[in-house]
């Protein structure tokens, strides 16, 4: 574990930063547009407050009288008198007055704790797949994305974004989002206001909490989570919720009140990995069917509980320094519906081919509560894939269960303190033999579907140098591991750790 002195330096390095950064005067894309700072939107960015949830519903656009707003007008893609000439006339839109085009680049720093290589066994067998070494201490970039985004008028809204390098390498870019978005296409079916809006093209699924968008250093476990189960099941399934997904996506309501949902069609994406795990066939292959379509829901009701009822229903509540965050409850859950496909070849280069279609489903319920400044939230989740390989008895579903709680509370507008905790209970977690604790080792032989609980806390600051230059970090305490024997079940090494400090630092321009 890190010692008191080690976090001490780590903590004053970050302080040192804050006062002798120099000063900048970028701003991001928006900001540019209308002439304001990123706290009209963010609260520490990229965290949303209530107007930056308002504006992003409205399609990228200020929700209430955006013309009056807005410095650089837009250019106008025809005439509006050719309105009236639809449809022999082409209707009239709009580009941004200006590209608008930002850039985000963060890198990190990261202090392991001194016994992070316990579990370093020596392989005797020339296995490529043993655990590699993790470095005492380690510079790390992290990503340089380059993202545009705004409205074509008429509505339509449109995000992009492509990380042009991730940890220093060029070849792991990707596309990231990349979409249009059609908000308030109900008008043309006399629905209510923003009942029913479009999305077409790459995008993160409408989650709770945005892995892809999310101010934290490390990720919520949970999203990341695929279920590949234990030996002898015949489950594979690399996809997780955090994954970007491709298809059309139907939604409706609000962020910052009353109802909202989401409905999504997007590709599969379920590939696993050839031959993994004991048990497993080398010549099964993991695929995703073409010729199906996932299914993604998402329904949250938020209740504003500001005493006055103007300000409640107001976009933003009204505080003793101007606007500030209502005070609210928000619950939702979440269900995503697909199938995997197996292929199993025969033996000896056979030409027979048997595939199976197996489903899986993701289930889960949020929560979230804000109090001025502070915010509680979470998010339980449980995923189940069937086991009904053809070529041996079907045997019990993969499964595996979690989420996460975490606090953040703003102690100034610049200074932000977190603490979470994560949880995952997962049958792929013994695939590396690695138990929680020394009290609960892996079945011996080793072929029953079995789980083990993954803990992590992790407490944060996160300081604004200026509104769009950030520092952060963060310490993951996770519990005492063992790795066992597969053979055997016994223990081959001792109870450790493998704590870590992580610092940050982003900006966006």
């Amino acid at each position: 574990m890190l010692s008191h002195r080690r976090v001490f330096i780590v903590l004053f390095a970050l302080v040192m930063l804050v006062v002798f950064t120099g000063t900048s005067q970028a701003i991001p894309a928006f900001s540019r547009q209308y002439g304001t700072s990123c706290s009209t939107c963010h609260l520490d960015f990229p965290k949303l407050n209530d107007f930056g949830k308002a504006f992003k519903d409205a399609g990228f656009k200020f929700p209430k009288d955006d013309e009056s707003f807005i410095k650089i007008p837009p250019v106008l893609l025809g005439a509006p008198a050719n309105k009236e000439l639809f449809p022999h006339s082409i209707w009239p839109g709009s580009i941004p007055g200006m590209p608008p085009i930002g850039l985000r680049y963060n890198q990190f720093f990261q202090v392991v704790s001194g016994n992070r290589n316990n579990f370093n066994v020596q392989d005797t067998t020339g296995d490529p797949a043993q655990q590699q070494f993790i470095p005492r201490t380690d510079f790390q970039s992290g990503l340089f994305s380059i993202f545009t985004a705004g409205n074509f008028g008429s509505d339509i809204a449109f995000w992009v974004d492509d990380d042009f390098s991730v940890g220093g390498a060029n070849a792991a870019g990707g596309l990231g989002d990349g979409y249009l978005k059609f908000v308030n296409v109900g008008r043309f079916l006399k629905l209510p206001t923003d009942a029913l809006s479009l999305r077409v093209g790459q995008f993160e699924l409408d989650l709770p909490f945005s892995p892809a968008r999310s101010w934290n250093l490390s990720g919520w476990d949970i999203y990341d989570q695929s279920n590949i189960g234990a030996p002898g099941q015949n489950v594979n399934n690399a996809f997780a919720l955090s994954n970007a997904a491709q298809g059309v996506e139907f939604s409706g309501g609000h962020q910052y009140r009353g109802y909202h949902y989401s409905l999504a069609f997007v590709n599969q994406n379920t590939g696993g990995t050839p031959g993994s795990g004991v048990n497993v066939p080398p010549v099964v292959t993991y695929t995703s069917d073409s010729n199906f379509k996932d299914i993604y829901a998402r329904f949250a009701y938020r209740f504003n509980l500001e005493r006055d009822p103007a300000s409640r229903n107001e976009i933003q509540a009204a505080g003793a320094t101007g606007p500030r965050d209502h005070t609210y409850l928000s619950l939702g859950t979440l269900y995503f519906y697909g199938r995997s496909v197996q292929r199993f070849q025969g033996p000896g280069g056979s030409s027979m081919v048997l595939t199976s279609r197996e489903p899986f489903y993701r289930v889960g319920g949020d929560f979230n509560f804000n109090y001025h400044t502070f915010n509680l939230f979470g998010q339980f989740l449980y995923g189940r894939d069937q086991n009904i390989f053809p070529l041996q008895p079907p045997g019990s579903p993969a499964h595996f269960s979690g989420g996460f709680l975490e606090a953040d509370y703003l102690v100034y507008p610049w200074m932000m303190t977190i603490m979470r905790w994560d949880r995952v209970n997962s049958t792929a977690d013994f695939l590396n033999n690695i138990g929680a604790d020394q009290n609960n080792p892996p079945p011996t032989p080793f072929f029953s579907p079995v789980s083990t609980v993954r803990n992590r806390i992790t407490p944060g600051i996160q300081f604004l140098i200026h509104a769009n230059i950030k520092t952060s970090f963060e310490y993951q305490i996770r519990p005492r591991q063992v790795v066992y024997s597969p053979s055997t079940g016994t223990p081959i090494t001792n109870p450790f750790r493998t704590n870590s400090a992580v610092a940050g630092l982003e900006f966006v321009y």
